[in-house]
């Protein structure tokens, strides 16, 4: 049924929940879990204009990257099933619809909402776009 399991994550609590579902999931279906962190550039906060002075290196946009993903499976067990972790940079709805595409994604489990730039609402923003565009199911863990 579901062969490929899609997991974006932002290392809150949220998503983690969302992970520990997915490899249970993955367990009963023998599936392929991803794990994917996508950093936003200075772009995907502010636009394509003037960042008033605020630069981020890439190298610096990377390593906290690798330390989300790192955060993300601390203390969850991820044995028995493929995984595979991933990072890219941009629009975190943009780039999560593309990998769905990209890596034929059967199952997207993702948190109600994160640590995006705008919090508070009841479903994320990201959460939001990703459910209502996406080609696939996607599940929703509060």
């Amino acid at each position: 049924m579901f062969k490929k399991v899609l997991v974006p994550t932002d290392a809150s609590e949220f998503s983690r929940r969302a992970l520990k579902t997915a490899l249970e999931l993955a367990r009963l279906y023998k599936a392929e879990v991803e794990l994917l962190h996508v950093t936003y550039t200075p772009q995907a906060y502010w636009g394509y204009t003037v960042s008033y002075g605020i630069t981020i290196s890439q190298e610096e946009l990377e390593r906290n990257g690798e330390l989300v993903l790192e955060a993300a499976i601390t203390g969850i067990d991820t044995s028995g099933v493929p995984f595979k972790k991933c990072m890219y940079s941009g629009y975190p709805a943009s780039v999560i619809l593309e990998e769905i595409k990209k890596e034929q994604i059967d199952l997207v489990i993702m948190g109600s909402h994160g640590y995006g730039p705008i919090t508070g609402s009841v479903l994320g923003s990201v959460s939001q776009r990703v459910l209502q565009r996406a080609e696939c199911p996607v599940m929703i863990v509060k």
